[in-house]
């Protein structure tokens, strides 16, 4: 699928998914600006960035928007080191990092990995974008707690979140403090709305409607609190679930919208997207295979730190690569397949790989 189809409208915070949908479809390269689809924006400012929840979850299986995370794979084989396999790298240096992330994966020095072997491998770099979350999020959660109490109300951040959107901080802690009318734009109401109701659902009980820095934590990165994450699932089914039932069938995951399809680029998009969901239901998601996904199955699905899918997304990733059908992965194929575990093509893979290694 083209890269451009992954980021439709991430943040589900402002946007039906529907809407998403339609928007992306006139465009098939549109990136929709922060929090917003609306209207055209400049960039997020780097307050805007440390405040508000990411648009994308590191080593989740799904978007907020209920789409498919395109990089989940590369996240949780790369951890942390992600950015240092850009299109831009270096293929001779870059072929030396991956011979030296096989040999850190390969925990017994048997020069295969087998599915336990990268299980483990996948857990620890799923830990990796863990502890960088809460690294962030100290930074964070220092933005929105200047008196360095411990604790933020509702109203502290709401100032500082408006202040990271241009509005004067003094003058929208006078107006909320004597309960004036904000006189905010629609779309930023709406914002604002979806950020409360997020708030209150990381107010662990009894709620005392202050978030400490763990709570601040679940607010910016809902994966980290079981929860935010039952929160996030109950979101997602609500944007998908078409009869009310609470449930996902087939249809309803894969279903778009209709006539929004203008082009046969956007219709081999579609097709491709519709494939990759339906594959994703059928072996992934309905761990039962009842043709029914429950928020429960979506919920484990969507747990990083769950060890059965950790197993299982090694095994998938071994598959893809396991040219010699023996369900364990060699130097030289994850060096053949290296565009799929890192995003970046060796063109030269097989050029004196046993050498080297």
């Amino acid at each position: 699928m083209a890269a451009g189809r992954k980021l439709w409208c991430r943040n589900a915070l402002a946007v039906p998914l529907l809407f998403c949908v339609i928007l992306h479809s006139v465009d098939v390269h549109a990136r929709p600006a922060n929090m917003s689809a609306f209207k055209d924006k400049s960039p997020a400012s780097k307050d805007e960035n440390e405040i508000l929840p990411p648009d994308h979850l590191n080593g989740v299986k799904m978007e907020m928007d209920g789409h498919l995370n395109k990089d989940f794979h590369q996240e949780v084989f790369l951890g942390k080191e992600m950015e240092e396999f850009d299109e831009d790298s270096e293929p001779r240096r870059n072929r030396k990092k991956l011979i030296e992330i096989f040999t850190k994966v390969d925990l017994n020095k048997d020069r295969s990995v087998s599915a336990k072997e990268m299980q483990r491998w996948i857990m620890e770099k799923t830990e990796e974008h863990f502890q960088e979350a809460m690294k962030e999020n100290k930074n964070s959660f220092r933005a929105v707690d200047p008196d360095g109490d411990g604790h933020v109300t509702w109203d502290e951040y709401r100032v500082k979140f408006l202040a990271s959107k241009g509005f004067n901080e003094k003058e929208v802690a006078e107006k909320i403090k004597n309960n004036e009318d904000l006189k905010l734009d629609e779309e930023t109401q709406e914002v604002l709305e979806s950020l409360k109701d997020r708030w209150f659902q990381a107010d662990n009980p009894p709620g005392d409607q202050l978030l400490n820095e763990q709570e601040f934590l679940s607010f910016l990165h809902p994966e980290h609190s079981r929860g935010m994450l039952k929160y996030m699932v109950k979101e997602i089914v609500r944007d998908l679930d078409q009869d009310g039932d609470k449930k996902l069938t087939l249809s309803e995951f894969i279903s778009l919208p209709v006539g929004t399809v203008e082009n046969q680029q956007a219709q081999d998009i579609d097709d491709d997207w519709v494939r990759e969901r339906k594959k994703e239901f059928e072996e992934v998601i309905d761990s039962n295979h009842d043709g029914i996904v429950t928020m429960e199955e979506l919920e484990e699905y969507m747990d990083p730190m769950n060890e059965y899918n950790a197993l299982n997304e090694a095994k998938q990733m071994i598959a893809v690569a396991d040219e010699n059908q023996n369900h364990n992965l060699e130097l030289d194929e994850i060096l053949k397949y290296s565009e799929y575990f890192t995003g970046s093509k060796l063109m030269d893979y097989a050029r004196n790989v046993h050498e080297e290694f």
